[in-house]
């Protein structure tokens, strides 16, 4: 049974509990109008109902239960998919945006001969990092780690005595995560 049917149980069983403690003996016995204005029965009452009446108002009372669970998973749902749709709207962009910063990435790693030229580029590749950090993106760790198929995509093997069997050697084309999902898998070399 998942958490969400355990969830559902339980809701139900605490809505049978509050609805058996409204109808326990040691009410006063007058009739009280509702807030759907029916009116509550008395224990003499539910006491000469037949066994057809008190099968159809169990009935009536497990379809009522049934709606108050479906409709408390609709809502929980519906928060779910809205929160959702918030973490992941600027997806799209932002895996547009990793390929701009690759580009970046290449562009800093060749010397210029203006040192400011490169400076200032370095800043404002800087500062795009930092605003796509602050929506949520960061970089998946890849380099020495243990190869994990969620994370990294293999392109390659080598043997390579300065890493354990298992291991990532080599970085091809970095691998992000937004709001913890994985928009974009490291491309590595793995060691045999």
């Amino acid at each position: 049974m998942s958490n969400e049917e355990k969830k559902v149980n339980l809701e139900n069983e605490e809505l049978q509990d509050d609805l058996k403690e409204a109808d326990a003996p040691g009410d006063t016995g007058a009739d009280v109008p509702e807030e759907d204005g029916q009116k509550t029965e008395t224990p003499e009452e539910e006491a000469e109902k037949s066994p057809a009446q008190k099968e159809e108002d169990e009935a009536l009372n497990t379809k009522y239960l049934r709606l108050m669970a479906d409709f408390q998973n609709y809502k929980r749902r519906a928060e779910k998919e809205k929160g959702d749709i918030y973490a992941y709207a600027n997806e799209k962009l932002v895996t547009q945006l990793l390929e701009v910063i690759d580009n970046f990435e290449r562009a800093l790693m060749h010397p210029g001969a203006d040192e400011s030229f490169v400076e200032g580029m370095r800043m404002i590749f800087k500062q795009l990092t930092g605003v796509l950090e602050k929506a949520g993106l960061e970089e998946i760790n890849a380099l020495g780690e243990d190869f994990d198929p969620n994370f990294h995509n293999a392109v390659m093997m080598e043997d390579n005595a300065d890493y354990e069997s298992g291991k990532v050697t080599e970085v091809m084309q970095k691998g992000y995560l937004l709001n913890k999902k994985v928009i974009r898998p490291s491309m590595v070399k793995v060691n045999n």
